[in-house]
């Protein structure tokens, strides 16, 4: 990290001594969270976060606004005030609903109004967006539908479908056109990272399962595809995503580029499973051979949950809100492999990376000590 921050420091080209005011959209998210926590860590900025919800663990020195992206008039109440400050966005958040023309119509509302509100003061220089590998997967209604081929890379044209990624693209490339900023998109996959509450938490899902089996007897058994069992996929840590986006924000070579964000290494799950099951004491089941519907295998999580809590003295956190069951099964039962290629970043002069069979255990350590997991 330290690399990161001081090659940051050294490409900034918004003034040596001028004020470098963050704006973080979906702070208490699993990417906004390290994101705010380096920004802090790194010095030199003044970071708003914004978020529909506030959250008990917001990271501290952070100038927290509660609101709601959708409501175009709330936004600019809130935002308004600050316009004339904020010289960078990381747009780092996203709605889910029930079909992708809704997910466009709502997610690009968010980031239409939220960009409304700023532009008028025009001191915004620079936007980090942040989609993802489905926009080389299509949504996940679409998973496994369509002829992909890997590894993806950030030249590779869209697919013939909708999916909101591409509109929030547009939408900031039109706006940059019109009021003269600088934009950066990011796609991670599989995000690592601490983040109670984050309906896109595979690390933390996989945490409360393996403690679930192991006060349960229940056997710890993969959820995922055949594919994924055996084959090759990648992973995005957290910390990683957000050094990318500070680097993004601060490097020349980086502006009106698109980055695949991964960390860098590869694995299958057959051995990571037996990774994470030795981590929490457990011995991992034998793979059933297909997948496996988490919402019904874990449907009584609740109360055991409640057990665990109390037995733990753990904070007092509903599983739903430390483990999003779809996600797992819609995420790990895609039946074809994922591979991102990172060479351009390297190429660009972003190195780091993660190893990702250690991510995994250092989320699992944060949550132990924030005392989510026993």
């Amino acid at each position: 990290m330290a690399e990161v921050v001081e090659s940051a420091l050294r490409t900034m080209d918004i003034g040596a001594t001028s004020q470098k005011v963050a704006l973080i959209a979906g702070v208490t998210g699993i990417v906004g969270h390290a994101l705010a926590e380096l920004l802090l860590d790194t010095g030199g900025w003044k970071v708003y976060g914004i978020s529909r919800r506030p959250k008990d663990n917001m990271p501290k020195g952070v100038k927290y606004i509660q609101t709601d992206l959708l409501d175009r008039e709330q936004t600019k109440s809130k935002l308004s005030p600050i316009a004339d400050e904020v010289t960078n966005v990381f747009y780092v958040t996203w709605v889910m609903r029930e079909s992708e023309d809704k997910n466009i119509e709502d997610n690009t509302a968010m980031l239409k109004n939220l960009l409304d509100a700023l532009v008028p003061a025009q001191k915004l220089r620079h936007l980090n967006l942040q989609t993802g590998t489905k926009h080389y997967l299509g949504p996940f209604d679409q998973l496994g539908k369509l002829p992909i081929e890997t590894p993806f890379k950030e030249d590779m044209p869209r697919l013939p479908v909708k999916n909101f990624y591409y509109n929030l693209e547009d939408v900031t490339f039109e706006y940059a056109g019109k009021h003269g900023f600088s934009w950066s998109v990011s796609r991670p996959l599989d995000i690592i990272g601490f983040a109670p509450g984050n309906v896109m938490n595979l690390g933390q899902g996989f945490a409360v399962y393996a403690v679930i089996c192991k006060h349960t007897g229940r056997p710890f058994i993969f959820p995922g595809s055949k594919q994924l069992w055996d084959g090759l996929t990648d992973s995005s840590d957290s910390e990683l995503i957000a050094e990318h986006h500070l680097w993004e924000a601060t490097e020349p070579r980086a502006k009106y580029e698109i980055y695949n964000v991964v960390n860098g290494d590869v694995f299958r799950y057959k051995r990571m499973w037996r990774r994470i099951a030795q981590y929490f004491d457990i011995e991992p089941a034998e793979y059933p051979g297909h997948p496996t519907d988490m919402a019904d295998y874990m449907k009584d999580a609740g109360p055991i949950w409640e057990e665990i809590v109390a037995k733990h003295n753990l904070k007092k956190v509903p599983v739903e809100e430390l483990a999003p069951w779809w996600f797992l099964t819609a995420t790990l039962g895609r039946p074809i492999e994922t591979v991102n290629d990172m060479n351009k970043s390297k190429e660009h002069g972003f190195l780091g990376f993660r190893n990702t069979e250690k991510s995994f255990p250092r989320l699992f350590d944060r949550m132990r000590e924030e005392k989510y997991i026993p």
